[in-house]
């Protein structure tokens, strides 16, 4: 049974590592992968939660930053070292290799743990932003096999992982927001006259 899931992932890694690949989705995916580009995109909603989402906005904030130190150290300091299973890259031959291949061990993807852990605790705190926040998170989990460094069963499990996290933090962070305003409690950061 391992070995016929693991057919289908190999197959399913080369058709989107090697099928799909075209000119245009080798810019756009090895550009999208890159942390630096979606962390920025993260801080600014950061930023608006914070300075815009009232009280609600603020606990997501705060949050936001818990969410975050546990999902990737649950998935890259934990999972991975329990799973162990070696990157695509690292372990075929042919693959089209479009970014930095680790030596870290690939299940889960902690992009795909990261990005749908706080894309999901956003979404249940922010609904209006969730088809936005879960497509943006799609879209860096798929670009992880397509540049070459994830088998897809590495991201639907990332995903997976990350959605719970997500999931569960966020019903902390409701509950906070509950408890605050039944104390009449703002979080405003302006003073009060």
């Amino acid at each position: 049974m391992i070995d016929f899931l693991y057919s289908i992932d190999l197959k399913l890694f080369y058709f989107i590592n090697h099928s799909l690949s075209n000119p245009a989705f080798d810019k756009f995916f090895p550009f999208i992968t890159d942390v630096k580009h979606w962390y920025i995109a993260y801080i600014i909603l950061w930023f608006i939660a914070i300075f815009k989402g009232g009280r609600i906005g603020k606990i997501a904030a705060f949050t936001a930053i818990l969410v975050i130190a546990f999902s990737d150290q649950f998935s890259s300091s934990f999972l991975k070292n329990i799973f162990q299973r070696i990157r695509p890259c690292n372990a075929l031959p042919d693959v089209n290799l479009l970014s930095y291949c680790s030596g870290s061990y690939s299940f889960p993807s902690s992009h795909a743990v990261n990005n749908f852990a706080i894309a999901v605790f956003f979404a249940r705190l922010f609904p209006k932003l969730k088809v936005t926040l879960i497509i943006v998170a799609s879209l860096v989990a798929f670009s992880r096999p397509y540049v070459g460094v994830h088998y897809p069963a590495d991201i639907v499990g990332g995903a997976a992982i990350g959605a719970l996290i997500g999931y569960l933090f966020s019903l902390a962070a409701l509950k906070t927001d509950k408890i605050l305003k039944e104390k009449n409690i703002n979080l405003d950061f302006k003073k009060k006259k």
